[in-house]
């Protein structure tokens, strides 16, 4: 650009309203859509983005994806121990040759030249869907859980509050939450942690799983991506659950900076919500409100 006067003009004008209505009335927009969703998907790690890409593949399904950091993506913006790359195990190239990101074939494997790569180019396909909308910075802090017409129990949706609060609530004064409903959520928040595993905890809590989590076994890749893939399944009533949440219910091995399972059990989680919410249509399961 050809050197300026300091007071030259540059920018069209705006006011400080502006920007403000522009941001506060589609933020408010979008929530008043979510407040009745498809399937909310809870975490955007990996696992969380593959299952938020697959479902953008029917425009007819509603998607809120939910994430409690300011930065969507995860873990997977770096390989493990901090290192750039990214390995694969196949078939899970074919999920990247789909979603179109390059790789170095090493075999029976294949190698991202940084994790940012894979998670900047899933995200960016599923922020550009127009039924998938995310909500970042925010956090979930329980579930709704509601009797069927038959006595059955189903989740229902989600309990959120903005992640700044839901951090708080014991130094500050406790602030209550909102809450957003859907006919399928599927909770993809990884394995223990800070917010790790809150879906299934919060089953557990309540006694609706037949056991007590056992948590994650010892590292062992070549068992850990199988089981977490074969194992992503509709847990409860209106819940799936992917990622490495899986590990956290059925014990299976951590696999460590690996991340297969994570892109093919997320579009697994993906086609199971999208089946359940077909049932559901055949069936018309009713919630009593």
């Amino acid at each position: 650009m050809a050197s300026v006067a300091a007071d030259q003009k540059i920018f069209r004008p705006i006011t400080e309203a502006q920007v403000c209505r522009e941001m506060a009335r589609r933020y408010f927009d979008d929530l008043d859509k979510a407040a009745e969703s498809d399937v909310i998907i809870v975490g955007a790690g990996s696992a969380g983005l593959a299952c938020a890409y697959e479902l953008s593949k029917h425009p007819e399904v509603s998607v809120t994806l939910i994430e409690q950091s300011v930065s969507p993506g995860g873990g997977a913006w770096l390989g493990g121990q901090l290192f750039s790359a990214m390995v694969c195990r196949k078939p899970a190239d074919k999920f990247l040759d789909e979603v179109e990101i390059p790789y170095e074939d090493r075999g029976d494997y294949v190698v991202i030249k940084h994790a940012a790569l894979f998670t900047s180019k899933v995200l960016a396909k599923v922020l550009e869907a127009p039924n998938v909308k995310l909500f970042n910075a925010t956090a979930v802090e329980d579930l709704i859980i509601k009797p069927t017409e038959n006595g059955s129990m189903r989740v229902g949706g989600a309990v959120t509050n903005w992640s700044l609060v839901s951090q708080h609530h014991n130094d500050q004064s406790c602030m209550d939450p909102n809450v957003l409903e859907s006919k399928i959520l599927v909770s993809a928040c990884g394995h223990d942690g800070p917010f790790g595993a809150s879906g299934v905890k919060r089953l557990a809590k309540l006694g609706f799983l037949k056991n007590d989590l056992p948590g994650m076994g010892a590292l062992d890749m070549n068992s850990a991506e199988d089981q977490i893939v074969n194992h992503t399944r509709e847990i409860f009533p209106g819940m799936v659950v992917c990622g490495m949440e899986v590990a956290e219910v059925d014990q299976c091995p951590r696999m460590g900076p690996t991340f297969g399972a994570m892109f093919l059990s997320g579009q697994k989680a993906g086609q199971v919500a999208y089946e359940a919410l077909q049932q559901q249509k055949a069936k018309g399961t009713p919630v009593r409100k």
